[in-house]
């Protein structure tokens, strides 16, 4: 099954390790099945690991975590991320799989192994782009900008991440689109909040 993996090349790699996946789900509720006696009384008993947790970890040291499959699920999934961020349609329904699979292994492994590289890749996508926007932006133009990338970033929460990364992510873009840039969105000339305040424009003030 590994090997299956390892072998697929460019976007059938996360095809090939989503079907693997199913099967391995399905050949474990079969052995759950058989076992079912043995899970329910002599596991509990004598403190051992229950047949499908053993299962979810057998997954997770061998193919999730093989050196040769760690970091290129991670490069596949951020860049089909990127991929979207700048404009392309992307399969959200493999990578809703893909995510879930990470996240049925516990939070630590959805943690560790995908959401921390993506915030911080997608603090780098948006200082980079911030710094692009706002030179050829003025301030109520800028914002928009900003809020738009706000609510895509939330969208993408609800369509396949996990619900706890939308606090963390908003953040990120808030950090890195508004906070980082207060001082000369404030005081940028003929746009600025001076301006914003003095023609009475709550709806763009709104978005700092």
């Amino acid at each position: 099954m590994t090997k299956r993996i390892e072998a697929a090349q460019g976007a059938s790699f996360l095809d090939e390790l989503n079907t693997n996946w199913n099967d391995h789900n399905k050949a474990l509720q079969m052995i759950r099945d058989i076992l079912m006696y043995m899970d329910r009384t002599f596991i509990p008993s004598t403190h051992k690991t229950t047949v499908h947790e053993l299962g979810l970890n057998l997954w997770r040291d061998y193919v999730i975590r093989s050196s040769k499959i760690q970091q290129r699920l991670l490069n596949a999934v951020l860049e089909l991320i990127h991929k979207e961020r700048t404009g392309e349609v992307i399969n959200r329904g493999l990578m809703r799989n893909i995510i879930k699979m990470l996240t049925d292994l516990g939070p630590a492994v959805y943690q560790e192994d995908f959401e921390k590289p993506f915030l911080e890749v997608s603090a780098d996508f948006y200082r980079a782009e911030s710094q692009e926007f706002i030179e050829c932006s003025d301030c109520a133009d800028y914002l928009k900008k900003a809020e738009r990338r706000l609510n895509e970033e939330i969208e993408r929460v609800s369509h396949y991440l996990d619900a706890k990364t939308e606090a963390k992510i908003t953040n990120v873009v808030e950090k890195e689109m508004i906070a980082n840039h207060m001082t000369r969105l404030v005081h940028m000339e003929n746009s600025g909040l001076v301006k914003m305040l003095g023609d009475d424009k709550s709806e763009d003030l709104a978005r700092m």
